[in-house]
């Protein structure tokens, strides 16, 4: 007896460490290594004791044997009949959830190009080392971490915590790193090392860079969350600038695979407080709860699966797949949402369409809208600059005058952007280019307009009213389509645009006018009108028919004025 208890005493100590390290979920499910961890504790015991060459314990010792041959066959057999696609395919399929189609148009709103992004995660990192590297006490002994995408107050930045470099900086820095830095996602100009807040200075005490008890996984897990998986460990801060980790939990929902997330640990990088929430009472600054390679794994199994198994492997009718590449976009409500074309089986360069998953709440939307897949449009818009050797970000999709457009930044070999492109979903030979959004944006609604594209500018949120009176009108026409250019009088440094579409006022206007002007706000000269009212003709009309109206009128006086003459010459 006192074999048996060295024996397995022996193996709890080595489990004791194995679990200290690797950290397995506690819960009966192979995939998380508990029941491993179990098989292991068994085997160890029994290796020990058959070492002893007993009579006793080495009977023990075959009978455990047996033991641990049916649990291995328990844990590798039964997972495998109730977790492979091959029967659970529909659960698979399902697991993304209803999947509802739904209009571009209505659900994405257009958005104000100041609000674009053109800085990808490799440019942030590259400025955010700049910005380091000015200050060079810290930047021995601290590294910048990994970058998240993240909304601050409206705003998007990529944000990332200065972390240790090593284990011999984390023993001398027990006390944490100094700060995070934010990259402005729309403003490359924009970098900023934060140390402090309200004079306060920031530490980062808890990161996955850190050992032992300060190690960011297992803080969480020793602080009680054991019976779920822990992935994508986000750095993010909230409206006030306050460092936290968020971390995804999640569990397995098909048997025993098909990860899902359930909910959040969110934890003070700087106190180590732990808090875990669901998705639903996760805190709002939160951006993201669903992990990129769950969302994409479970598109994959809703377009893989969608006639069964045998389907999917064999016939591959109907199979639809997501596009090379992911993105997280932010509509005007605030919300991120993981962005993916969706292409046939065998697809090229085209996609059939493109769904839309909301980060928090994984709810699905799909819109059938032909077009070009990332890859497609990033190769265009290098084609178009081949001479200068531009490398393309991978393309953001942003509503853009009513159309799904890719916007994408061209970096030189240093890794600067020089140009930017915006390019259409549903057609990517139209392409507009310019040093800066705002030239890259008027150069797309000029070949929209060109190639006769009914745009939309006027639902933007960022509408701008003049009135005035128009001192010069001209017209071009180019491909068929006509342009026109005002000018107002005492404002002759701004030119106004318009083809004939915008209002059929335009045509028939002249210089004297009076008009009143809407367009989109702008730091240029060249605006773009979005609704344009000439304001004579309305009057012209009220006046034209007045003076109708009371030529009308005076026939009926007179001869009425002629009858009361005649009655008094009867009388």
């Amino acid at each position: 007896m006192k074999k048996i208890f060295k024996s397995y005493g022996i193996a709890l100590l080595i489990v004791a460490i194995y679990a200290f390290v690797k950290l397995p979920v506690l819960r009966l499910d192979f995939t998380s290594g508990f029941t491993t961890l179990i098989l292991f504790f068994v085997l160890s015991g029994i290796l020990d004791m058959m070492l002893d060459r007993g009579e006793k314990t080495s009977k023990i010792a075959k009978n455990n044997f047996l033991i641990a041959a049916i649990l291995l066959v328990a844990i590798v057999v039964i997972p495998f009949f109730i977790t492979t696609p091959i029967f659970r395919a529909s659960a698979y399929r399902n697991l993304i959830g209803k999947v509802e189609q739904s209009v571009f148009t209505e659900d994405v709103s257009p958005v104000s190009v100041d609000k674009i992004r053109i800085v990808d995660k490799d440019m942030a990192i590259k400025l955010g080392d700049k910005k380091l590297g000015e200050i060079p006490a810290i930047g021995s002994i601290s590294k910048v971490g990994e970058y998240s995408i993240q909304s601050v107050k409206g705003e998007l930045y990529w944000v990332a915590p200065l972390v240790h470099r090593d284990i011999i900086k984390w023993i001398t820095n027990l006390d944490g790193t100094n700060g995070y830095v934010m990259v402005s996602a729309t403003n490359p100009q924009d970098v900023r090392l934060v140390q402090d807040i309200d004079g306060k200075q920031i530490k980062i005490v808890y990161q996955e860079e850190a050992y032992f008890l300060q190690d960011l996984h297992r803080h969480i897990y020793l602080n009680g969350v054991v019976n779920y998986g822990m992935t994508e460990f986000n750095f993010e801060i909230d409206d006030n600038g306050k460092p936290y980790w968020v971390v995804s939990l999640y569990d397995h929902s098909v048997g025993f695979g098909g990860a899902n997330a359930v909910g959040t640990a969110i934890v003070d990088a700087q106190s180590g407080e732990v808090k875990v929430y669901s998705i639903e009472d996760t805190p709002k600054w939160v951006d993201r709860i669903q992990p990129e390679s769950f969302v994409v794994q479970q598109i994959k199994d809703w377009g893989l699966y969608v006639k069964g198994f045998l389907n999917s492997v064999i016939s591959e009718e109907g199979v639809l797949l997501p596009s090379e590449g992911t993105s997280l976009v932010y509509g005007n409500d605030g919300k991120s949402y993981w962005y993916t074309g969706i292409t046939s089986s065998g697809g090229d360069e085209s996609t059939i369409g493109f769904m839309l998953v909301d980060s928090r709440t994984k709810e699905a939307k799909l819109y059938m809208q032909t077009g070009a897949t990332e890859t497609a449009a990033m190769t265009t818009a290098e084609g178009k600059v081949q001479e200068k050797e531009y490398q393309a970000t991978f393309p953001v999709m942003y509503n853009i005058l009513g159309k799904p457009t890719y916007v994408l930044g061209l970096k030189d070999k240093a890794g600067l952007v020089k140009q930017v492109a915006f390019v259409s979903v549903e057609d990517y030979s139209i392409i507009g280019l310019g040093e800066t959004k705002q030239d890259a944006y008027r150069s797309y609604k000029e070949v929209l307009e060109s190639e006769g594209n009914d745009i939309s500018i006027s639902q933007s949120e960022d509408l701008q009213k003049i009135d005035g009176i128009i001192s010069r009108i001209n017209q071009d026409v180019t491909s068929g389509n006509t342009t026109y250019y005002i000018t107002l009088k005492d404002n002759d440094e701004l030119i106004f645009t318009a083809i004939s579409k915008i209002s059929s006022e335009l045509p028939i206007t002249a210089v004297g006018d009076k008009v009143s002007i809407s367009y989109e706000k702008t730091d240029s000269n060249i605006i773009s009108i979005a609704k344009f009212d000439n304001k004579n003709i309305g009057k012209v009309e009220s006046e034209s028919k007045a003076k109708t109206t009371s030529d009308e009128e005076s026939p009926k006086e007179n001869e009425k004025s002629n009858n009361l003459d005649n009655n008094d010459k009867s009388e």
